[in-house]
């Protein structure tokens, strides 16, 4: 009799065993699980992230120029900064930082240091027009920067601002 309890005892030993190896592979599979799905809202967390900060580089931008603009009154409301769609910088004529400038001159320059800040933001696949809505004194302008998610799904951006400007 001793020894049929000695080996039911073994026979339930190995039982146990094998069913505590089986709850730590499935402890392991729902802890891999959550691990998972932590990286995952991390690198959402991420991405929401850099979307901000694209759109806060945005918004300062605009406030750069039409800060210009301001301190360029004749220029501004004579329409000197209008700038047609573009994604590259122009070229400025002369450094106004260095040099006195008129104010059509200073517009130009203005309007280069302003787009090289653009590309400098690394703001992605970015473009930016600036449209003189309302012309005279006082003038409106709308001031609209674009740029692409840098996910696969490209999706596109836009910050606008406008501006009106009186002599």
């Amino acid at each position: 009799m001793n020894m049929r309890r000695n080996m039911h005892h073994t026979v339930s030993a190995i039982k146990q065993h094998g069913f505590s190896m089986l709850e730590i592979l499935i402890t392991l599979v729902i802890i891999s699980t959550a691990l998972l799905g932590t990286a995952g809202l991390q690198i959402y967390a991420l991405r929401m992230g850099q979307d901000g900060q694209f759109r806060t580089q945005a918004v300062f931008l605009a406030s750069d120029i039409t800060e210009r603009m301001e301190a360029n009154k004749l220029a501004a409301v004579a329409g000197d900064y209008v700038v047609a769609s573009a994604s590259t910088p122009s070229a400025s004529g002369s450094d106004c930082a260095a040099n006195s400038c008129n104010a059509t001159a200073l517009a130009s320059w203005d309007i280069s240091q302003w787009e090289n800040a653009i590309i400098t933001a690394g703001l992605p696949q970015a473009d930016w027009q600036i449209i003189q809505t309302t012309a005279g004194n006082p003038s409106s302008y709308s001031i609209i920067i674009n740029w692409a998610d840098r996910s696969a799904s490209e999706v596109p951006f836009r910050y606008t601002a406008t501006r009106t400007i009186s002599n």
